[in-house]
């Protein structure tokens, strides 16, 4: 290879990490300081109202925010609606499993925030949505953790786009490490992020194959297993859901850890990270301290949060959330 070719190979090197680094050194805690002062406290209050009325909310916006992010980056472009002529992202197959109370957080949300003159049109979605994550985690008893805000909305959103960027419920530890690698995320990150799940729900038909075929699943406990048949029969409607952690449903808490060690992780991907002897240490590790699972927790939002953030013309700030300007 010709010193050319290394000098352009390493000149590209460091525009993706340049870019990389431009987009985290965009975020910063108190970026609205100057246009809307109190724009978290206004997202907050907004937030409790919605999760006084549902419990759902917790689970269906930390859902929300990471299906955000991990296609296209944190931009907001999974709120935008389809139109005639775009099939937008909610509408792949693989989310149509998110609830509407998330996305009716954020429009709850940003309606408060528009409601203040001088914050209209001020504050974008992406951060609106990343703020909303953080308050619900905090209502359910999670770790508070200040959230960095500064993305811009993105200015595209087609299903297409979709395909291959998030986990089926069936991929292994190997699968599971090399997509959050992709998104610059460990795979401690990975577990870490998987406990969402503490407060989420699950149709029937990303688990019963678990146990409904020849061959039922061997990690799963077969009391737990019982359990889930009772709740999906054959021919269940399809939109019924149970809740991924059957003991503390309420909580966001550790709780999501010890189940695993029970035989008791939902799907596929979750009771993977305890059955695969290379991250059950951390399995381990995180059911025995709540503390030290809240502090990786926080570490792997925060940097899921920064993925391909949209800056200067790659975004803009959407007068209404569910469609481009």
């Amino acid at each position: 290879m010709g010193s050319g070719t290394m000098r352009r190979l390493a000149a590209v090197a460091l525009l993706v990490l340049a870019t990389a680094t431009a987009c985290a050194a965009q975020l910063r805690r108190n970026y609205y300081a100057g246009v809307c002062p109190n724009v978290e406290s206004i997202v907050r209050d907004a937030v409790t109202r919605k999760f006084r009325q549902t419990f759902i909310t917790v689970g269906a916006t930390v859902h929300l925010f990471f299906h955000d992010c991990f296609v296209e980056g944190c931009d907001a472009s999974v709120i935008v609606a389809s139109t005639a002529n775009n099939t937008a992202e909610k509408d792949n197959p693989i989310n149509l499993s998110l609830a509407g109370d998330g996305f009716d957080t954020v429009i709850k949300a940003k309606a408060a925030v528009d409601a203040v003159p001088q914050c209209r049109n001020r504050v974008s979605c992406a951060d609106i949505l990343a703020m909303a994550t953080r308050d619900v985690i905090a209502l359910a008893g999670g770790p508070s953790y200040a959230v960095e805000l500064g993305r811009l909305d993105g200015l595209s959103s087609t299903a297409s786009s979709v395909n291959g960027k998030l986990a089926p419920p069936s991929f292994n530890l190997d699968q599971l490490t090399a997509l959050f690698a992709t998104n610059g995320l460990s795979q401690t990150d990975m577990i870490a992020l998987s406990a969402g799940h503490t407060v989420g729900f699950a149709h029937c038909n990303t688990f019963t194959g678990r146990f409904s075929g020849p061959t039922p699943d061997p990690t799963l406990n077969s009391s737990f297993a019982a359990q889930l048949r009772a709740w999906c029969p054959p021919n269940v409607d399809p939109r019924i859901a149970v809740t991924m952690d059957v003991v503390t449903p309420r909580a966001f808490d550790n709780q999501y850890f010890k189940n695993l060690q029970n035989g008791m992780g939902l799907l596929a991907s979750d009771q993977v990270l305890h059955s695969d002897t290379r991250s059950r240490p951390t399995v381990d590790a995180w059911a025995q301290s709540s503390t030290a699972f809240n502090k990786a927790f926080v570490e792997a939002i925060t940097k899921m949060g920064r993925i391909g953030v949209k800056t200067g013309a790659q975004g803009n700030i959407r007068r209404n959330c569910a469609v481009f300007n």
